[in-house]
Order: C-alpha cells, then structure tokens, then sequence
C-alpha cells in the first residue's frame, strides 16, 4: 500500500524540492501552501503523515500542529514540523509533533 504524505509549505521552491524527493520514493503526495487548502484537502483523503513548514501565511505549524492533534480524523496522524528557527523546535514537540527537522535541511535526511 502506498503512502501518503500531506506537505503543507508556503515557499514554493521548497515544496517543489519535497514532492520530487518524496515522490522518488514512491510516496503519494498532497501540497498545500495554506492551512486553509490543507483542511479542504483533508475532506478527501487523510495522508499517512504530515510534513508542516512553522511560517505559513495563515497560521504557525505549532497551532496547525495541536489542530491536527485535536481533531479526532487527524489525532493519530504523524506530524513532522520544519522550520530555519530553530527556537520553534520545543514549542512544536510541546504541541504534538512527532519530529522536527531545521531549514535548510539536508536532503538526505529527509
């Protein structure tokens, strides 16, 4: 069965480098740039994972973090969350993410 994973990522160059990434591996992707395309999204399919940039033009990938944590279709869903400050990186654990990768991100890794 394959994978899904959602990225949601505002910086588009960024987003683009993760789904050729992902895709490579055989991963099934869904991208978002806002918080608001990733809830319309979710009403079709729920990923795998979820892969949360912290800057984002509608919201911070912590609160995006304890929504997804809260809602009872998303609650068991893995969250990793990136961000180049690397201060964001307690507050998203402490918000329910999984993991946390810092920017830039050696591509490797992800």
């Amino acid at each position: 069965m394959i994978k899904r994973i959602h990225v949601l990522e505002d910086d588009e160059d960024i987003r683009y480098i993760i789904g050729v990434l992902l895709k490579d591996e055989g991963y099934e992707l869904q991208l978002s740039s806002t918080f608001a395309e990733l809830k319309t999204k979710l009403k079709d399919s729920v990923p795998d994972l979820f892969i949360l940039d912290v800057m984002l033009p509608d919201g911070d990938g912590a609160s995006i973090c304890e929504d997804l944590k809260n809602d009872i279709f998303t609650k068991h869903i893995p969250i990793i969350v990136m961000s180049a400050n690397d201060q964001n990186k307690q507050i998203s654990l402490e918000a329910g993410a999984n993991d946390y990768i810092s920017k830039p991100f050696d591509i490797d890794y992800i």
